[in-house]
C-alpha cells in the first residue's frame, strides 16, 4: 500500500470519528433541550426527599414548553405550548420569579384558586388541615461519624400524594402565615424541609410562581454523593457515593 493510500485511509477514519462525535453531541443537545435536563441539589430545602449532592434528571416535556425550557430563556414565544397542568405534590424545577434566572426546586402545594395557610406548623388547603402523621426520625450522617436525627412527618395531600417533611423548629417564622390566595396561572411551592426553605410563603423572596416559569418535573436521581465531596472527585466514589439513592425516583 502506498503512502498516499495510508494518508487517505487515515483521513477517512478521522473524519468518520469526528462525524460520530458531532452526531452524539447533537443528539445529547436535543435530549437536554427537549426531554431531560440534569440538575444537582446544592441546598437542604428539600430534605429528606432530596439531599445535598443528589443529581437528578428533570423531564422538560411533562408540562409542555415555555421560554424557560430553552437555554438562556430565549423568548421564542410567550406562555406554554403543549401545556399539561402540574399535579399537587409534583416536585418541580422552576425559574425564580424575582429574577427569572435562578433555578429553584420545590413541591407543588397550591393550585390556581387555592387558599393556602400554615397554622402552628400545620398546612391548610382551602380551610382544611392536611393529614400529617409523625413517623420515625430522619437520620442524616454527619462528619466525624456523628449522625443527626430530625423529627419527620408524613403529609398527605387531598389528591392522595404522600411525602415526608421535616419540622426542625417549633414556632419558626414560616409555621404561622397569612392566608395566601393563589392567582390564576400561578402555583404555591414549598420545600419539604419546612424550617429551612425559602419558598412561596415568603412573597418578597419567591411568592407565587407563574406556570410559565416551570422548567420541568423531577423524575429520578441518577447520582448521589456526600455533600462534602464533588461529582468529579472519582477517587472518593467508593466511600462517599450514596449507592442506595442511585436510580431512586423522586416522589
Amino acid at each position: 500500500m502506498s503512502v498516499d493510500a495510508d494518508k487517505s485511509s487515515s483521513k477517512g477514519s478521522s473524519w468518520e470519528t469526528l462525524r460520530v462525535v458531532i452526531h452524539a453531541l447533537i443528539l445529547a443537545l436535543i435530549v437536554r433541550v427537549f426531554f431531560f435536563q440534569p440538575f444537582n441539589i446544592p441546598s437542604g430545602s428539600m430534605i429528606p426527599t432530596l439531599l445535598i449532592g443528589d443529581y437528578l434528571f428533570v423531564s422538560k416535556y411533562t408540562y409542555g414548553y415555555s421560554r424557560y425550557s430553552f437555554p438562556f430563556g430565549l423568548d421564542f414565544f410567550s406562555g406554554r405550548i403543549w401545556a399539561a397542568e402540574p399535579e399537587r405534590g409534583d416536585v418541580v424545577v422552576f425559574k425564580l420569579p424575582r429574577d427569572n434566572e435562578t433555578d429553584y426546586i420545590k413541591r407543588v402545594i397550591g393550585l390556581p384558586g387555592d387558599e393556602i395557610q400554615m397554622v402552628d406548623g400545620m398546612l391548610k388547603i382551602n380551610g382544611y388541615a392536611v393529614d400529617k402523621e409523625k413517623v420515625d426520625d430522619f437520620v442524616l450522617p454527619a462528619a466525624g461519624g456523628r449522625n443527626r436525627s430530625f423529627t419527620r412527618y408524613m403529609e398527605t395531600l387531598p389528591n392522595g400524594v404522600s411525602y415526608p417533611v421535616l419540622d426542625l423548629v417549633k414556632g419558626s417564622v414560616g409555621d404561622n402565615t397569612e392566608v395566601y390566595e393563589v392567582p390564576e396561572g400561578h402555583y404555591f411551592m414549598m420545600g419539604d424541609n419546612r424550617d429551612n426553605s425559602t419558598d412561596s410563603r415568603f412573597l418578597s423572596e419567591v411568592g407565587f410562581v407563574p406556570f410559565e416559569n416551570f422548567v420541568g418535573k423531577a423524575q429520578v436521581i441518577f447520582f448521589s454523593i456526600d455533600e462534602d465531596a464533588s461529582f468529579w472527585q472519582v477517587w472518593r466514589w467508593p466511600t462517599d457515593v450514596r449507592w442506595n439513592r442511585i436510580f431512586k425516583s423522586v416522589d
